[in-house]
C-alpha cells in the first residue's frame, strides 16, 4: 500500500472527541484491521483527544492537531496540543492517577494497552504530543508468506 496521510486541526471542544473517533476509524479502514482493532484505535484516539480537551487547556480553549499516517502497513497517530503540558509524565502514567478527581485516570493505560506503541512528549507550558502506532494483526500473520 502506498503511504497516505491526513492532518486536521480542530478546537478543544468536547463534541470533537467523537469526531476524532470517526476520522481515525475511517482513515484506519484502509488497512486490514478487524472490527475489534478499529474499536481499540477509536478508544485510544478519543482518550488522547479527551486529555487535550480536559487537561491541556483547562478552563480555556485551544487547538488540537490530529495527524494520521499509513506507512509500511502501519497506522501512525499523533495527537498534539499547545496546552499546559504534563509536569510529571511518570506520575501521569500511574494507573488511576488524574489531575481531575472526577476522572478515573485510566486513559493512558487504555492507550498503551490498545496500541502496539505509545510515547508521550510533554513540556510544561509548551504542550503535549502523543504518538501511537498499530499494525493489523492479520498483516503480521501474513508477514513472510509472500501475501
Amino acid at each position: 500500500m502506498k503511504e497516505n496521510y491526513l492532518k486536521v486541526t480542530f478546537p478543544s471542544l468536547p463534541e470533537n472527541v467523537s469526531l476524532s473517533r470517526v476520522i481515525v476509524a475511517s482513515f484506519a479502514a484502509q488497512l486490514d484491521f478487524t472490527l475489534n482493532e478499529l474499536e481499540e484505535i477509536r478508544v485510544a484516539t478519543s482518550e488522547a483527544v479527551s486529555n487535550c480537551v480536559i487537561h491541556a487547556y483547562r478552563q480555556t480553549s485551544g487547538e488540537i492537531r490530529l495527524e494520521l499516517k499509513i506507512k509500511d502497513d502501519t497506522l501512525q497517530i499523533k495527537v498534539l496540543d499547545q496546552g499546559c503540558g504534563i509536569s510529571d509524565l511518570s506520575l501521569a502514567k500511574t494507573p488511576a492517577y488524574s489531575t481531575d478527581p472526577e476522572r478515573m485516570g485510566l486513559g493512558l493505560i487504555f492507550m498503551e494497552s490498545f496500541m502496539d506503541e505509545m510515547t508521550i512528549e510533554s513540556e510544561p507550558g509548551q504542550g503535549t504530543q502523543v504518538y501511537m502506532c498499530k499494525k493489523p494483526e492479520r498483516s503480521r500473520s501474513d508477514h513472510g508468506t509472500g501475501q
